[in-house]
């Protein structure tokens, strides 16, 4: 059976962590894992990268909720004339929050110096 290059290898990534390769692709890939440490440390890097992002999402779902909160109720304070308090600056849609991508970069720096 022939094995895969680093490049094939690569390229696989995605099918094997969504569990989408066939039974003889995936003994392949794994078997080439475990003679590959580059793809070895490639295939930690891209899970604790689908990790940080999920929990990223939770925490940028929380923010999205709270500022649409904060929306509702300053346009409901405008609306009655009530006075309200400093705007927020209005992102750009599907734009990351500033916590959420300071948090994202310090996940990845911390990640590459393990």
């Amino acid at each position: 059976m022939k094995r895969f290059s680093c490049e094939e290898a690569v390229e696989l990534v995605t099918a094997f962590l969504e569990g989408a390769l066939d039974e003889p692709t995936r003994h392949r890939f794994e078997e080439h894992l475990g003679g590959c440490e580059g793809c070895e440390r490639y295939l930690g890097q891209f899970r604790a990268t689908v990790e940080a992002l999920g929990r990223l999402r939770t925490a940028e779902a929380a923010e999205t909720a709270k500022a649409a909160e904060t929306t509702e109720t300053t346009e409901s304070a405008e609306a009655t004339g009530a006075a309200s308090g400093p705007a927020r600056p209005r992102r750009r849609p599907g734009s990351l929050p500033e916590s959420t991508r300071a948090r994202l970069l310090a996940a990845f720096r911390a990640r590459r110096r393990t």
